[in-house]
């Protein structure tokens, strides 16, 4: 079956103001297959993000293969990829409402006006927003705007959906409810998820699939499948001893680097 992400021996340099070469990405191989949600656990600047960048086709300059449903990046030309991104922080729009804020990935994707309203009002429902559509961003929580960063991505019906540490910023009750939200979205829609985190819990909870990333130049070191029964309970000893696992091989494989 072929993978719905692909990287083959994915490599990034970037060139520092000094005129010094640094290499951001060495030798960078996995894939994930659709409606598998894989997390990358790694530490901060090893290149989580920029993997993350260069699936969205937001960043080139690269040397190996990125392929979509077995198709190189360039094959997906200048229109929309099937691909949604969710970044760290929600990025909303302040001068638009909730909706809006939706309308307007819509309008970015060239998808037809009349389909707006329905793709709006199911997507926030979805995330529990449909009672606020008319909030500016400053009317909202913090949780309450990640949550329209997530519905603005969804909207679009990507069938992958890139997240960059989308709960990080957020406290630990509030992001506990999104996990389980955005855990619910998955099974609902089958997405293909690609998830950003340098939390061991986190990934745990989420994840089929951990990916381990080892300090610049960012290779992934090991991988580990989790099996855990789903859906998962937070207070679950067995959630907390394989999180504890994959500390032990994380910063085993880091020590070694």
């Amino acid at each position: 079956m072929t993978a719905k992400i692909s990287l083959q021996r994915l490599r990034k340099v970037f060139n520092a103001r000094t005129s010094r070469v640094v290499t951001g990405l060495h030798e960078v191989t996995f894939g994930v297959a659709a409606g598998e949600f894989v997390c990358l656990l790694g530490p901060s600047g090893c290149g989580k993000s920029t993997i993350l960048n260069i699936v969205a086709g937001l960043e080139g300059g690269f040397d190996g293969t990125v392929l979509l449903d077995g198709a190189p990046l360039a094959d997906h030309g200048g229109g929309p990829r099937p691909v949604g991104y969710v970044f760290q922080e929600p990025r909303l729009l302040p001068w638009l409402t909730v909706e809006q804020n939706v309308h307007f990935a819509l309008g970015c994707q060239n998808l037809p006006r009349p389909t707006w309203g329905e793709r709006t009002d199911r997507v926030l429902r979805m995330v529990g927003l449909d009672d606020f559509r008319h909030h500016y961003a400053h009317q909202l929580s913090g949780g309450m705007q990640q949550r329209t960063a997530i519905a603005r991505a969804l909207a679009i019906d990507p069938e992958v959906l890139l997240m960059d540490e989308p709960f990080s910023s957020l406290d630990e009750f509030t992001a506990r409810d999104l996990r389980k939200q955005l855990l619910a979205i998955w099974a609902e829609t089958g997405k293909t998820i690609l998830f950003v985190t340098h939390n061991s819990f986190e990934a745990t909870f989420l994840a089929d699939r951990i990916l381990l990333m080892s300090r610049r130049p960012g290779r992934i070191f090991d991988e580990l499948a989790i099996t855990l029964p789903r859906p998962r309970q937070y207070d679950d000893p067995d959630v907390f001893e394989v999180s504890r696992v994959v500390v032990g091989k994380f910063f085993k494989g880091i020590d070694q680097d």
